[in-house]
Order: C-alpha cells, then sequence, then structure tokens
C-alpha cells in the first residue's frame, strides 16, 4: 500500500502507517481522504499534537498520555468526541496514521 503526496508515492506498512514520518499538511490530508475523514481543525490539533511529541520523544505518547493531554488541549472534546474524530480505529491509532507518523511501537501498536 502507498499514498501519493505531493506527487510521490510514500510507503506503508500493511496497515496503512507511513515507514517515514511525513510533517506536510499534504501527507494529512491525502491519508485523511483515504480513511474517509473530513479535517477539522479539532483534527488538526489532534494532528500537531502527535507530530510535536514523536519529534520531542521520538515516537507517539501512550494512550493513556495521549487523552490525559487532549483533556487539556481540547477541553470541549470529551473521549467519546474522539473516537467520533477517529472512529475508524480509534483517536490514538489512527490520528497517528492521519499525522503521517509510522505506526506506533508496543503491543498491537499501543
Amino acid at each position: 500500500m502507498s499514498y501519493t503526496i505531493n506527487g510521490e508515492e510514500k510507503e506503508t506498512d500493511d496497515d496503512g502507517y507511513l515507514l517515514e514520518a511525513d510533517f506536510s499538511n499534504e501527507a494529512a490530508e491525502a491519508i485523511a481522504a483515504a480513511e474517509g475523514i473530513a479535517l477539522t481543525e479539532d483534527h488538526w490539533a489532534i494532528i500537531n499534537y502527535m507530530r510535536d511529541k514523536y519529534r520531542e520523544d521520538g515516537h507517539t505518547p501512550n494512550f493513556r498520555n495521549f487523552m490525559k493531554d487532549m483533556a487539556d488541549i481540547l477541553p470541549s472534546v470529551d473521549s467519546k468526541g474522539m473516537y467520533d474524530l477517529f472512529p475508524k480505529d480509534g483517536p490514538a491509532k489512527q490520528a497517528v496514521k492521519v499525522a503521517g507518523l509510522p505506526k506506533p511501537f508496543g503491543k498491537g501498536g499501543y
């Protein structure tokens, strides 16, 4: 599987995560479209958070820390709202994918 981003084919793993991070808005838009997601300001807040954490820590946050941080960043969006934004694989996994980041490490991706 791959995505076409800015005219370039970007390879993915079997689950659709990019093999190499792509922090461009075009990457997020292409992956979101493939996932059936129309990006909103709330999506972008989560995408930017995931990208920042990846840059800072070299990996995405675990689910617990993600949800805790999101309570501060998007207080108007509760945990159900997070699943509404990223319904396919849940907010942590699908947000990582849409952010253009490699698959999270650990058991089952988290």
